[in-house]
């Protein structure tokens, strides 16, 4: 049977589909059920909470399913090791957005001050938590934290946009490897080069990361159906993460605006850029996005920018004034055609059971 795989097995799931754990308020506790439920595997992304937020979270997710779930932290939370920027750098990034505060009447706010790393302490909270699965993103955690939650049965995941960190989390013995390939929407998870030098096909990815690690591969970019997922097993991927299929139904965290975006002629156009938060991420283009094209390089770093901008997002979402915001989104949009996901899921399912037939 196709879903009986090395990742279906490893994360004890009846089907190898996982849910892509998104952040920003995007991912939902009824998503993460509803995925869960159905026999793959939901997750949130908990980046943005507190340890208290996760413990609760975590308590919440209990009570909605009994199945595998998937709690996902960053492990880089800092684009700027010296922890301070220049007054003249601050001035080049406000300069660059004061006319879109201006366009929406919002003063520009302070420059942003930079705060210490929550991993370790979000790590702990999810250790005492103890969900079934933890992912991370941009890096590898150490050694000690790894066996620390191999102690308390705790599977682990890790992301990978390049071969040689999929070779990284191999090392490190991680239970499954996700090859996210730049077809994805949202971040670009790199660790070892910069994202911009990081851009491999999911399709390539999978194959190259299958051919020289031995853990299992999740393909993850570019994959919204059921011949996406025959595709990527063809390709040696043992499962698949889905991300933009079901951040665009009705069951995720995301906005009614973001979610019919997706399912909009937007959708077809989407650009990497670090104007939304100072990381590279794939989005669906805007005025805003398209306004400040080839100023990567001059937008404070991450959290910086992100931060300086949410009273920018507040406005034009209280404005609806949405073309002066990103919302994220991947390549795969246009073939979107479900808004709910236990439908979503259960069309993949019986499609790849009954062979695409």
């Amino acid at each position: 049977m196709w879903n009986q795989t090395n990742v279906s097995r490893t994360l004890g799931i009846e089907y190898p589909i996982l849910q892509g754990p998104f952040g920003g308020n995007l991912s939902s506790v009824r998503l993460v059920s509803t995925v869960s439920n159905l026999g793959g595997m939901g997750g949130y992304g908990a980046y943005m909470l507190t340890p208290d937020e996760i413990v609760a979270l975590d308590k919440e997710l209990k009570q909605a399913t009994d199945k595998p779930y998937n709690i996902n932290l960053w492990i880089s939370d800092s684009d700027f090791p010296d922890g301070e920027i220049s007054n003249e750098q601050f001035e080049k990034a406000a300069a660059l957005v004061k006319p879109f505060f201006d366009e929406v009447g919002v003063p520009l706010p302070a420059r942003p001050k930079a705060y210490p790393s929550r991993f370790e302490n979000q790590a702990e909270a999810l250790l005492a938590a103890k969900p079934p699965v933890f992912s991370f993103i941009f890096g590898v955690p150490s050694q000690t934290l790894l066996e620390d939650f191999r102690k308390k049965g705790i599977k682990l995941i890790g992301n990978a946009t390049t071969l040689d960190e999929a070779i990284a989390l191999d090392d490190a013995g991680v239970d499954v490897i996700i090859a996210s390939g730049f077809e994805a929407g949202g971040h670009r998870p790199s660790f070892l080069e910069s994202p911009e030098a990081s851009l491999t096909g999911t399709f390539v990815l999978v194959q190259q990361i299958r051919e020289n690690v031995k853990t299992p591969v999740v393909a993850a970019g570019g994959i919204a159906d059921a011949r996406g997922v025959a595709a990527a097993l063809t390709l040696g991927a043992e499962g698949v993460q889905i991300g933009t299929a079901f951040l665009a139904t009705e069951e995720s965290g995301a906005s009614a605006y973001h979610r019919e975006l997706l399912h909009s002629v937007a959708a077809r156009y989407t650009t990497l850029t670090k104007v939304s938060t100072g990381r590279l991420g794939r989005g669906i283009r805007s005025r805003y996005t398209e306004t400040l094209a080839g100023h990567n390089s001059e937008l404070l770093p991450f959290p910086l920018q992100n931060q300086f901008i949410a009273p920018l997002r507040k406005a034009a979402t209280e404005k609806q004034q949405y073309d002066l915001i990103m919302f994220w989104g991947g390549q795969i949009a246009p073939v979107l055609k479900h808004t709910s996901a236990k439908k979503l899921f259960e069309t993949i399912v019986e499609e790849m059971s009954g062979d695409l037939k």
